[in-house]
Order: C-alpha cells, then sequence, then structure tokens
C-alpha cells in the first residue's frame, strides 16, 4: 500500500514486532474498542432515543438539541420521556415508533420504583444490566460514562505533562551548566511539595472540575519524564548527527526539536501507555477520597466509594473493578508490548 511505503522501514520493524508481540496487540484491539464506545457513548447507553418516527416524520433526538414531548402529542413541554414514548406508541399500533439504544438510560437519571429502594440488582427485563447505585442511577450508564471522563483527563494530563517535561528535560540536558543546576534544585523541591495536601486544600476552596484537576496534576506530573529526558538528551546531543548539525551552523532551537526530539519519540512512546494509566488511577483515587470531580459526574471512584460503603450491593464494586482490572491490564499489556517493541537494543548496530 501506498500509505506503507512512505513509512521509514525502521517503523515499520517496530510496527511489526508490536504486532507480534499478540497479548499487547490484542489489548490494544480491546483498548481501541472501549475508546471507542466511549466516545460514541450516546448511541449506545442513552435515554434519548436514536430514531423516532412520527406523523411520518423522522426524528433523531440524540445529538440534537432538547424535543419537548409536545412534538409528539404529550401533554408537557419538558424534554420528551422517549421510554413511555415507545411503550405509547406499542399500545396505540398506529405505524409510530422509537428506536432506543441498547441501554436506554443516561448515567444522570434516577430509576427509582414505588414499595422499594435502590440500589437495585442487575435485571435484563428492567434493562439494567449491571444493577443500578444507591440512588437509583444505571451501573453500566456510569461506568462508560466514567471511563469517558477518565480516558480523556489521562490523555490531557499525558499531553500537558509530555509538553513541560519534554521540554524542560530536553533544554536541561541540552544547555547543562547553570540552567540544568537551576531546574534540578527546582525540581528536586518541587518533587518534596506533598501532592495530596495540595489536593485537599485547593477542593476545600474551590470546587475542582476537570481542567483544574488537569492542572493541579501537571503541576506534579510533568517530573518524571523531565529527569528520563534530560538524561537521553545528554547522551544524544553527543551523537554525530547533532555535532554535525551544530557544525553547519543550525540553531539551538532547531537541533533540540529537528534531531533530538525525533531521536527520543521511542522513550516517550514506551513511557505514554503507563502515564495514561496512572492517570486513569490518579483520578479514581481522588474521586474515591471526595477530592475529585464534584457530583453528580459519573466516576469510577465515586462508585468504588458507594460499593465499600454498601458491600451487601455486590454489583456497584463488583462491575467497578472488573471495569479497572480491565482497563488497567489492557492499559499494562500494550506498555510492555510498546516498550519491547521500541526497544533501541532490538534495531541498533553498535559499530
Amino acid at each position: 500500500m501506498k500509505i506503507f511505503r512512505n513509512i521509514n522501514p525502521l517503523t515499520l520493524r517496530k510496527l511489526r514486532r508490536f504486532k507480534s508481540i499478540r497479548r499487547g496487540y490484542y489489548s490494544f484491539i480491546i483498548f481501541s474498542l472501549m475508546i471507542l464506545v466511549a466516545v460514541f457513548a450516546e448511541l449506545l447507553v442513552n435515554s434519548r432515543a436514536l430514531v423516532v418516527h412520527y406523523d411520518g416524520d423522522y426524528y433523531f433526538p440524540t445529538y440534537r438539541q432538547m424535543i419537548p414531548g409536545t412534538v409528539f402529542g404529550l401533554d408537557y413541554d419538558y424534554e420528551t420521556d422517549y421510554r413511555d414514548l415507545k411503550q405509547k406508541f406499542a399500545v396505540e399500533g398506529e405505524g409510530d415508533w422509537a428506536l432506543m439504544p441498547p441501554v436506554p438510560y443516561n448515567p444522570y437519571e434516577n430509576d427509582l420504583r414505588e414499595g422499594t429502594y435502590p440500589p437495585f440488582p442487575p435485571s435484563i427485563e428492567n434493562r439494567h444490566y449491571l444493577g443500578t447505585d444507591v440512588v437509583g442511577r444505571d451501573i453500566v450508564a456510569r461506568l462508560v460514562y466514567g471511563f469517558r471522563i477518565a480516558i480523556f483527563f489521562s490523555l490531557g494530563l499525558l499531553v500537558v505533562n509530555y509538553t513541560i517535561g519534554v521540554s524542560i528535560g530536553c533544554s536541561m540536558g541540552y544547555f547543562g551548566g547553570k540552567f540544568d543546576l537551576f531546574f534540578q534544585r527546582i525540581i528536586e523541591i518541587w518533587s518534596n511539595v506533598p501532592f495530596l495536601y495540595v489536593i485537599i486544600i485547593i477542593s476545600s476552596i474551590l470546587v475542582p472540575n476537570f481542567w483544574l484537576l488537569i492542572l493541579i496534576m501537571a503541576f506534579f506530573g510533568w517530573i518524571n519524564i523531565t529527569w528520563t529526558m534530560r538524561t537521553v538528551t545528554y547522551k544524544e546531543k553527543e551523537r554525530e548527527y547533532a555535532l554535525a548539525a551544530r557544525a553547519l551552523g543550525a540553531s539551538n532551537i532547531r537541533i533540540i526539536f529537528n534531531h533530538i526530539i525525533p531521536n527520543t519519540v521511542a522513550i516517550i512512546v514506551t513511557f505514554a501507555p503507563f502515564a495514561v494509566s496512572s492517570g486513569i488511577v490518579a483520578l479514581t483515587s481522588l474521586d474515591y477520597l471526595g477530592f475529585g470531580l464534584p457530583p453528580p459526574t459519573p466516576s469510577w471512584g465515586e462508585l468504588l466509594q458507594q460499593g465499600w460503603s454498601n458491600m451487601w450491593a455486590w454489583w456497584i464494586a463488583g462491575s467497578v473493578i472488573a471495569g479497572l482490572v480491565t482497563t488497567l491490564l489492557t492499559v499494562t499489556f500494550i506498555g510492555e508490548a510498546v516498550r519491547e517493541a521500541f526497544d533501541p537494543k532490538l534495531h541498533t548496530v553498535y559499530e
């Protein structure tokens, strides 16, 4: 194929090596499917209908603004209850219909029943396939949307940490001297600041949101990749290609961003899956302790806390633990496969 002809042969070897590591390759497929489900969660887990046929017209409520019940001949002007609408169409039998997602609940609504109290156990009849939490919210919906928040949080944190860490680490390794010593002292002081205490103090003053949490965690998360990039850059800047670029008059910025960083991509890629895993664990832990995202945001940590407080409702803790184990195992296997596939020792010829 034309696309693969333009790829560096060494990169193709690394990709083939990654594919040959079956555990990591299949984990990558599973994890990609999980992300795909999370991105398009509204099509699979949602209280809005996918398609409504009424009076000869078709409506697609999933990704549009609220449609009031009066549009479908109901006696209220707030958002349509599509589950009831589907039953109404079935009873009337006039050819109108509504197609619901496989899980017809959103992560915020409470499914309460007269004469009994949540949490409700798993039920195929009620389409609560993993039951509900202590306030009647569907566990599948909370898991799927909680995963979406967690994975985007981890990826956002990864981008911020790597942007800061790679830039500072390369600069430290390339320039050295007083610049390197100055940032070494900064990092040593910064790494001794107790992260959890900072979160507690900020959470007591402000209500943490998605971007605020990324900002807070980025203040501490860039340190590890900085040390790694500093060490790698010290080695790379003395190689022939860097010395040749300097002899030809290339600027320091050009040497760092056009030569050194591209030649350290293997190191960056290797650490990325483990950084994603640590981001998910960090957000889940903060939510569990009550210092993460505010309720009613879908959260695995909040579900885990509910499961711990209500051990008899085994489906709550069991569902979130199964989700965490699956996610962390797949990310870990991907990380191991990437590390082995991109190992420079496998693709380097020593003179």
